[in-house]
């Protein structure tokens, strides 16, 4: 089949209707002649760059942040909301904004006012009930030392948390701003390109392809081809039909008029297929109802939030608190944990009920001791002080905010790695993640397509054939994917296939890829002959057209050489008015590795992450891509994953074992993932389509990689704004040094409290002593003031995948904790010697031991933290604060109060106004560090204990042949209904699953 020969006539297939909307969409690139210009013209003047992502960047390159910021002396300001519960009542009248001139701007602020931003929001949780109780009770013992230093350690807790989150989310948000979903909409007359959350109730939304409305939120907005709905929104028109707004005026106005009770009634009775009008755009809403094909939308059908718009212009009514929204607020009232918040619950849970047991011991050695309830009021010793120490020492206020400004610090140090994180306990899951499943386009490889020489048929020339491949290419050019585009600027080397693209093309008709027919088709009319040209997949593209059994083999042959060599390949065909399919040949593609995956995958294997590659590739690519990358080559084809005939055991060792999977669609990844978690293993999952947002949302971690799509962002839970699998690893690395530093305190702090049940409960019932209540909260006070730097410590990482182990946290904590109640022992029993011990010349035992438990208490950070890296300065210049605080608390007899009487007596020399020799607090110095050297040999010990170091771990490669054989058969049966046609009477049954093919026919 020869090219069409036809003069360029720049006035052909001109819509008519084209000066009624110009003033709405100033660059139309779907109508007639005027898109093959423009994309000629792209094809001139396209310049090689970087492959950029979605991330607003400055003319000097540097990423613009032009997300407006609070002032910083505003601390206390919060944004404004009318409708937290999701529940917001949009007035009738506000959805009447006219298609052309849309809301006024002071119409835009009134709105918002009312209904706030268009966003998902978060709260917060108090974790400070105890240390508020703690307030009331020295308050009701008027001890009002205690009572403002408790306050000042709330406050403390609280200012520096919000400081250091404030620090870390600043440098998040600088980055998030720039992957923020965009939407344009029309505001007095004209189109403006806005930030998604901008979006008000009522206001028209462009998708450059349809008009729509937001509804529950209800807008317009203009999406463009490929893009993200930004809002929940009801479909207006297409975007080339404007004059339909009438109809749906009309449409809108009878559902207004329809009384409530009918209109439920007949949604009740209605039709699934009955909708308003022809179908007008297909939408992709697997990221929402897991639907993996497009489903038509109508006027007046609902667009949800976060789905994709495939094919064509719209304008939309916006909705924001229709489905997605209410959907977040049940969520959000849900209340539903996460690991981390469930794992800080059970340490708090736990401490709390040992707190508990210590007060009911100290109770029952206080009776023996015949100690008043609250008498002496100016003395420690009595039974209500018992408890106000013993909360105050047994429930550390410090651990949430401690853990959660490390998580916000460690979300920081991942910004400045460009990786921005959408929820802090995803750093936890990425710190534990074993498995990585990589896509390879864009992460394993360079994602710099080139076209190598084609394949032509014999008899064809390779300027129709490139012209074909052209025009069965999307042709918007702002949003152009890999494959269309390089097919398109290929045509660069050849000239005359730019001159047929010339001749007055029009696109009647463009069907962009999917998954059943594996190929792109447009139909294209020319000096009024009909071309219907297709682009895919050589098997599809083969099965079409009408060749003979030699060029058939010879087309096969030359797909398998392509393949072998590490090419995509892709076919061409044409049919011209109604004749058979012509094949005119095959381009092939070549998609280099990048230069540091090969090393970073062997990184990665060291870090005990498996690495398996899943792309939409032929398996002969993808096994010569692993070759490339030294990644193995245990690949299969995906058709063996679902219909292998594998039974449920068989069919997770498989996914187990496997190296990836090659011809991949988007359901194949989500039950790679599936399986993987069924084993017990961690997943990471990267993506950057839309179709991949499924198995983001169900992978453990989310990772959308460089350059992803709005809504592979918006369902991941790490958003990578570098490429490469290295950015992924080092961002492992990274959040197992966060998990590390969160590890390393909560050991720290458990251990703190059981230091002081054990010594102070014990004291009380051996010896009738206590420490004096004053001291005990300003122990607190410096334990939280100490650690607080350790969001910002030097930190190693583990070379195998993290995870709590809780079991062996509490036996090291404790064993820790009664190692150091051991030490303070052995310091107060050393009073009782003759030669006082180790007071030397005078001491006050208040202060001493006020000074002893500090000082060991603050260095335990130090081995806990581990030997590998040296502290940060912050940490060691918080710690060196505080221990010289003590000492002078000690030295000159600080708060040391009125002193108590033990049983039996000290031998050591005691001043009564409660100050302590500089050569005493030398010595307890010296003999605080000696413990901590004890301690640390004891806990390196403890930590190369191989029953112990395993305790806890969880096994990443757990199998149940039964339960999977048995759900492997459930999914292959179905419970099916049917109706006798003469009784009426209605049955169900169970019946073997129909297969895919039936299901089709």
């Amino acid at each position: 089949m020869a090219p069409p020969n036809i003069s360029f006539d720049m006035e052909n297939g001109l819509a008519s209707d084209e000066e009624k909307r110009k003033h709405l969409h100033p660059e139309p690139n779907f109508q007639g002649n005027e898109e093959y210009i423009n994309l000629v013209k792209y094809i001139q003047t396209y310049r090689d760059g970087r492959r950029r992502s979605s991330v607003a960047v400055s003319a000097d390159g540097d990423i613009v942040d032009d997300t407006p910021k609070k002032p910083w002396w505003a601390f206390w300001r919060k944004s404004k909301k009318s409708s937290d519960d999701g529940g917001f009542e949009v007035p009738d009248e506000w959805l009447l904004t006219d298609i052309r001139q849309g809301l006024r701007a002071g119409d835009v602020d009134i709105r918002r006012r009312r209904a706030g931003f268009n966003e998902l929001t978060t709260e917060k949780e108090n974790m400070s009930v105890v240390m508020e109780l703690a307030v009331l009770l020295a308050a009701g013992l008027r001890d009002w030392i205690d009572f403002g230093v408790i306050i000042a350690i709330l406050l403390l807790n609280a200012g520096v948390g919000w400081y250091q989150e404030k620090q870390a989310a600043d440098v998040v948000a600088s980055l998030r701003g720039d992957i923020a979903l965009r939407a344009t909409v029309v505001r007095d007359g004209s189109e403006q390109d806005i930030k998604a959350r901008e979006i008000v109730p009522g206001e028209i939304v462009s998708i450059d392809l349809a008009w729509s409305w937001t509804n529950a939120y209800r807008h317009q907005i203009i999406v463009e081809e490929g893009q993200v709905i930004p809002a929940d929104a009801r479909l207006i028109c297409d975007y080339d039909s404007p004059e339909c707004f009438a109809e749906y005026q009309e449409m809108h106005l009878e559902e207004e008029d329809t009384p409530k009770e009918k209109k439920d009634a007949e949604e009740e009775e209605e039709d699934d297929n009955e909708h308003h009008g022809t179908t007008i755009v297909a939408c992709d809403q697997s990221a929402i109802t897991g639907e993996s094909l497009a489903v038509d939308k109508y006027m007046g059908d609902v667009l949800y939030y976060t789905t994709l718009v495939p094919q064509f212009p719209l304008i939309l009514q916006s909705l924001i608190n229709f489905f997605v929204g209410r959907t977040a607020s049940l969520v959000q009232g849900a209340k539903d944990q996460g690991h981390f918040k469930a794992i800080m619950n059970s340490i708090g849970t736990s401490l709390l009920v040992v707190v508990v047991l210590w007060i009911l011991i100290s109770w029952i050695g206080g009776f023996f001791h015949h100690i008043k309830l609250a008498t002496p009021q100016d003395s420690s010793n009595n039974l209500l002080h018992y408890v106000l120490i013993l909360l105050i020492v047994g429930v550390p206020v410090g651990l949430p905010v401690v853990t959660t400004t490390t998580l916000a610090v460690g979300a920081a140090y991942l910004a400045k790695e460009k990786a921005i994180v959408q929820k802090l306990t995803a750093i936890e899951s990425l710190a534990g993640v074993d498995v990585l499943c990589s896509d390879k386009t864009g992460t394993l490889t360079a994602n710099q397509l080139s076209i190598r020489d084609p394949y032509v048929a014999e008899g064809i020339d390779v300027n129709w054939m490139m012209a074909v491949a052209a025009l069965a290419s999307s042709h918007n050019i702002k949003s152009l994917d890999p494959i269309d585009k390089v097919t398109i600027l290929t045509l660069k080397r050849y000239p005359k296939a730019r001159e047929i693209l010339e001749e007055g093309w029009k696109t009647e008709k463009y069907t962009p890829f999917d998954p059943v027919s594996k190929r792109i088709t447009a139909v294209c009319i020319c000096n009024g002959v009909r071309y219907t040209c297709a682009k895919g997949a050589p098997k599809a593209i083969l099965g079409i057209s009408n060749c003979s059994q030699e060029t058939g083999d010879l087309f096969k042959s030359k797909a398998a050489e392509f393949a072998r060599r590490g090419f995509r390949s892709l076919g061409v065909a044409v049919k011209k008015n109604d004749e058979d399919w012509q094949l005119l040949g095959m381009l092939s593609m070549f998609d280099p590795p990048r230069e540091d995956t090969a090393q970073t995958i062997a990184e990665a294997q060291f870090l005990g992450l498996s690495v398996k590659m899943l792309t939409g590739d032929a398996i002969a690519i993808a096994k010569e891509t692993c070759k490339m990358l030294a990644l193995g080559t245990k690949v299969f084809n995906s058709e063996r994953l679902i219909h292998g005939g594998l039974s449920g055991t068989t069919q997770h060792d498989l996914v187990e074992r496997a190296d990836g999977f090659a011809e991949v669609f988007p359901e194949h990844k989500y039950q790679v993932v599936e399986m993987l978690q069924q084993r017990g293993h961690l997943t990471a999952m990267t993506g950057d389509g839309v179709n991949d947002a499924p198995s983001l949302k169900k992978s453990d971690c989310g990772i959308a990689v460089e350059g992803a799509s709005e809504a592979a962002q918006a369902a991941a839970d790490i958003v990578f704004l570098a490429p490469g699998l290295s950015t992924i690893v080092s961002a492992i690395k990274i959040a197992r040094q966060i998990f590390q530093r969160m590890k390393a305190y909560i050991q720290y702090r458990i251990a703190l409290c059981f230091h002081l049940e054990i010594y102070l409960v014990s004291s009380m019932c051996i010896i009738n002593e206590t420490l004096d209540v004053n001291l005990v909260v300003f122990l607190a006070l410096f334990a939280d003031l100490a650690t607080i730097a350790v969001a910002y410590d030097n930190a190693h990482f583990e070379a195998r995948p993290v995870e709590w182990q809780l079991p062996k946290i509490w036996i090291i904590s404790v064993t820790l904790g009664a190692l150091l109640a051991l030490a303070t022992w052995i310091m107060r029993a050393s009073l009782f010697l003759p030669n006082g011990g180790l007071v030397q010349n005078f001491a006050n035992v208040q202060e001493l031991l006020f000074l002893q438990i500090s000082l060991t208490e603050n260095w335990l950070i130090f081995v806990t933290r581990g030997g590998e890296t040296w502290p940060s300065w912050q940490l060691v210049g918080a710690i060196f604060g505080v221990d010289v605080l003590a000492t002078l608390f000690c030295v000159f007899g600080w708060l040391s109060g009125p002193g108590y009487d033990s049983d039996p007596r000290d031998r050591a020399h005691f001043e009564p106004n409660g100050r302590t020799s500089v050569v005493t607090a030398v010595v307890i110095w010296c003999y605080s560090i000696a413990v901590t050297i004890v301690i640390a040999i004891v806990y390196f010990l403890m930590n190369r204990i191989s029953w112990l170091d395993n305790l806890g771990r969880k096994s990443r490669s757990r199998s149940d042949t039964n339960v999977e054989n048995i759900i492997a058969s459930l999914s292959k049966i179905a419970i099916q209904h049917e109706a006798d046609g003469k009784t009426g009477r209605a049955r169900y049954f169970i019946a073997p699953k129909a297969t895919d093919a039936e299901m089709d026919e």
